[in-house]
């Protein structure tokens, strides 16, 4: 796995362990696990922008308004 030991596993770990505490661990966990699944939604959907040219509003057109 990416050519770390098991040995550079736990200390890695162990080191998360100090940084951030034994409480803000299933939350950062949790935190993660939330970006890799919206990150993988977001490579699956079709982009979203929509690139089609508008038609040009004519400003010189009359309008249906009714002018009093």
């Amino acid at each position: 796995m990416f050519g770390l030991g098991m040995q550079e596993l736990i200390i890695i770990l162990v080191i998360v362990l100090i940084l951030f505490g034994a409480k803000r661990l299933p939350e950062l966990a949790g935190g993660i696990g939330k970006a890799i699944k919206n990150f993988k939604k977001g490579m699956n959907e079709p982009d979203e922008i929509d690139v089609t040219p508008k038609k040009p509003v004519d400003e010189g057109k009359p309008t249906d308004e009714k002018k009093v």
